[in-house]
């Protein structure tokens, strides 16, 4: 028997493997909202906001998301190396957190993780792809299909690979991102 043990949890589904292929397919948000938090995913309620169906999430217990923050259908959040989602956030379909990279210089092929900070009201447009060790700040818009390499100041527009800023947003927002489908 205890030479089964270790087989028998190698043949276990990981918790990741959980989210992405059980939890992310559940269509009423309520519930997914609930069983991301069981997963580890540290919200600051649960009951706002909302990860649309499709998104994948590794490392649930690196991920804190804030309060009305909506993340699109189909995006990926490697949190790895530690995401943080501020209050009010978007994050449209198909875009792509990505906290890991390899080490293309090292002899290994060793890899490194640098976290994430998506600061309150910040906009990351559909396909947009922000990587390790960046900072976006308040307010700030990633342009649909960008790729942010830097830190991107607070109430910036950045777009185009790398991203750039291509100009200012306003800083009058108001809004509370309060949507959340119910079958989404």
């Amino acid at each position: 028997m205890i030479r089964l043990r270790p087989t028998l949890r190698r043949a276990l589904p990981t918790l990741d493997w959980l989210l992405n292929h059980v939890v992310s397919g559940i269509p009423l948000a309520s519930l997914r909202m609930s069983a991301y938090a069981w997963g580890g995913v540290a919200f600051e309620d649960h009951r706002s906001g909302v990860i649309m169906l499709g998104s994948e999430v590794y490392a649930p217990g690196q991920l804190r998301i804030g309060r009305g923050s909506a993340i699109g259908r189909h995006c990926v959040l490697d949190a790895r190396g530690g995401i943080t989602i501020g209050r009010d956030v978007n994050i449209s379909s198909h875009a792509r957190l990505q906290t890991a990279k390899h080490l293309i210089d090292d002899p290994d092929f060793a890899h490194e993780f640098s976290p994430i900070v998506l600061a309150d009201r910040v906009w990351v447009a559909e396909g947009a792809f922000v990587l390790g060790g960046v900072t976006v700040g308040e307010g700030a818009v990633v342009a649909a299909g960008a790729v942010v390499t830097a830190d991107v100041e607070p109430y910036s527009v950045v777009a185009g690979v790398p991203a750039r800023k291509i100009r200012e947003r306003s800083r009058e927002l108001r809004y509370q991102l309060e949507w959340r489908p119910d079958w989404s």
